[in-house]
């Protein structure tokens, strides 16, 4: 059997890469931002902050707000590759209003 090489943030250097005007800390409002249930968000990566990040595939896609368990979102959204509808969780930090 083969093993595989990487893991899931394996060739994002550029994709999951800041501007250099927006390296730094993030805001907290940014940080504890309220979805509601319906609500259309983008998902775009917050390099810095690592936890409740999605596979790399969903990188700038659109999608629907299904609830929230704990910290994270779960989210909805069409996956033209496979043909079907996923369903992640989501920290808020790497969700945008849409």
């Amino acid at each position: 059997m083969v093993k595989r090489t990487g893991g899931a943030r394996r060739k994002t250097r550029n994709k999951f890469s800041k501007n250099i005007r927006e390296k730094g800390k993030i805001s907290l409002r940014k940080y504890f931002q309220e979805f509601k249930e319906g609500e259309k968000v983008l998902l775009k990566v917050e390099p810095s902050i690592q936890k409740g990040v999605y596979f790399r595939r969903f990188h700038s896609k659109i999608g629907v707000v299904k609830g929230k368990k704990g910290n994270c979102y779960t989210v909805s959204i069409n996956d033209m590759k496979k043909g079907k509808q996923k369903t992640l969780m989501i920290h808020p930090v790497h969700l945008r209003k849409v």
